[in-house]
């Protein structure tokens, strides 16, 4: 296989020059040309044979490139028509890459269709595959990559990232902390977070205006298995930390007021171990998740009763023959 072409500053100022081609900021156009960190990604994304690589961000394809020569597959989107020509020449004659020209997300709560399917047919090609995200993520949709990659039911194994480091904080930090919320919690409760190396705007042209940072996140079973419904789990600390400052009994009374009571919620808060005098952001992801489990239960029984109920009045009308 040829050796993947090192970008550099210099090297990515004429390439995108020779096109006419000027860096779209609104699409988070920041290229690595620290060529150190590039191999320091491949080198944490652990690659082999049996990995499918899913590379959000394809660019120039560099970094595609590189992520091609060290795995099984690599499916690369890019969302930029005009990136498209440059990525293709980086990976010709590679036939271990998909190179996908759409946007990676259907909407702002699922991957696209078409990048599940080439992710899902990659997968199939071999047995004992395993899925990994290796991206230098644009900061607009990193969030919802990662989240949704979480949501599904791929078997991914592993994410190393570059993304805003204020979003890398987000998603490490622990209780208590500025930067914890719903998103930290629904991360930490089904998966290890760790910020590896924070990185300075000068590994990029252009440059952002904010620092940047390589993050890893790999799946933890027995954090997931605690958890009853994942969707149901997503939707209460939307709602939970949407009022971070308030007090969580009244966040929840309100939040769940057409289901449940709020003596009911007060129960729940109770049987869970806590006080409504609390606030979301003091408790850690398996203390949350606890007590998602037990709202999610509560109102299920009362659906549950509310459909036997409706049942029986429905029987009870029926004419007679």
């Amino acid at each position: 296989m040829k050796q993947a072409e090192r970008q550099t500053r210099s090297h990515l100022v004429k390439l995108l020059e020779q096109q006419g081609i000027n860096p779209r900021h609104h699409l988070g156009q920041n290229f690595l040309i620290d060529l150190n960190i590039v191999d320091y990604i491949v080198q944490e994304a652990h690659l082999g044979p049996e990995d499918v690589v899913l590379e959000v961000g394809a660019g120039t394809g560099g970094l595609t490139a590189h992520l091609s020569q060290h795995s099984g597959h690599v499916v690369s989107v890019e969302v930029d028509t005009r990136m498209i020509p440059l990525a293709q020449a980086a990976v010709a004659g590679r036939e271990n890459v998909t190179l996908l020209n759409c946007d990676a997300l259907k909407n702002k709560n699922h991957l696209a269709p078409e990048v599940l399917q080439a992710v899902q047919e990659a997968l199939d090609d071999g047995d004992g595959r395993r899925l990994k995200l290796i991206a230098n993520l644009p900061y607009a949709i990193a969030t919802p990559v990662i989240s949704n990659l979480v949501a599904t039911e791929l078997p991914w194994t592993r994410m190393v990232v570059m993304i805003q480091l204020e979003l890398a904080q987000r998603m490490a930090a622990k209780p208590g902390r500025k930067h914890y919320g719903a998103l930290s919690v629904w991360l930490q409760s089904q998966c290890r977070v760790m910020l590896l190396k924070r990185l300075p705007p000068a590994v990029f042209w252009p440059r952002p205006k904010v620092s940047s940072a390589v993050i890893a996140i790999r799946p933890e079973a027995r954090f997931r298995e605690r958890i009853s419904d994942r969707a149901f789990l997503q939707d209460f600390l939307r709602r939970l930390f949407h009022q971070r400052r308030k007090l969580m009994r009244g966040v929840l009374a309100g939040a769940y007021r057409k289901q449940l009571s709020k003596p009911e919620t007060d129960a729940l808060i109770a049987e869970a171990g806590l006080t409504g005098q609390v606030r979301a952001e003091e408790l850690k992801p398996a203390q949350l998740v606890a007590l998602a489990n037990r709202f999610h239960a509560a109102i299920g029984e009362k659906a549950d009763a509310g459909v036997a109920e409706t049942a029986a009045v429905s029987t009870q009308i029926e004419p007679e023959d």
